[in-house]
């Protein structure tokens, strides 16, 4: 089962809908206050009715990491209003896929602002709120997980901005890890493979049922498989770091 987490907060982005929402709900039912980030007010009002309704505790910050301002002040606001921050899930992100050519650059910019330049902004402004976790009771412990993908591992034809985004945060990740082992902030990377989530819904339109063609004949994982491997990892004693889980279908060849 791993260690409950009362007494720690957690700051969720992305946390609208799939993986965010999975995992914000269910690190709120192993004890964590959560903080919930994301653009739609709405889905997030929501998400914290269910947890407190449950007895759990979340707070609701309507920001897009993209904006700087917007991703430190999340950041900041999670600290102030719940006390601390102990753990921090980098999930905001956005898959473009299609070919490099003739591709709208802005498809390009998109990618890198939110998978990349949207998860240092957050991480830049919660390191020193992670590392004064570390510090103190209840775990002298901080965790930061950074959702990458398979996509991070392996290159594909049409996928290469979504790739370099990925395989950036992947070497982010384990530099990272590195820099703050001793000081007991885990560093962590998880990869998943196909997913039933909003993700491919952001592909254009004409090459959306092409990217769709590639799950074909695959059951795909469910957001609240990753939610579990992602509560899995902070979730481990102090002595153990889950350092990257790749978590792909069962029937997923590539």
């Amino acid at each position: 089962m791993g260690e409950r987490l009362e007494g720690t907060v957690a700051l969720v982005t992305g946390a609208s809908s799939g993986i965010g929402e999975a995992a914000a709900r269910l690190l709120a039912e192993r004890g964590a206050a959560v903080a919930i980030a994301a653009r739609r007010r709405d889905r997030l009002e929501q998400l914290a009715a269910e947890i407190e309704s449950k007895g759990g505790r979340a707070l609701v910050i309507q920001a897009d990491v993209t904006d700087r301002e917007q991703a430190i002040a999340a950041v900041e606001r999670t600290a102030a209003e719940l006390g601390r921050l102990d753990i921090l899930v980098n999930n905001a992100g956005v898959m473009l896929l299609g070919p490099a050519l003739d591709a709208p650059l802005e498809e390009w910019e998109r990618t890198v602002d939110l998978n990349v330049k949207g998860l240092l902004y957050c991480t830049y402004a919660a390191l020193p709120h992670l590392l004064a976790a570390a510090e103190t009771e209840p775990r002298k412990l901080a965790d930061l997980v950074n959702i990458s993908s398979v996509a991070g591992r392996k290159a594909n034809a049409g996928s290469g901005i979504y790739n370099l985004s990925k395989f950036g945060v992947g070497a982010f990740s384990e530099s990272l890890r590195m820099e703050l082992a001793k000081r007991h902030v885990r560093v962590s990377l998880v990869e998943p493979g196909f997913v039933k989530t909003e993700l491919s819904n952001h592909i254009r339109a004409e090459l959306r049922e092409a990217a769709r063609q590639r799950y074909v004949g695959v059951e795909m994982l469910e957001a609240e498989d990753i939610a579990d491997a992602i509560v899995y990892v902070v979730t481990r004693p102090r002595r153990m770091a889950v350092n990257e889980v790749l978590v792909r279908p069962t029937e997923q060849e590539f």
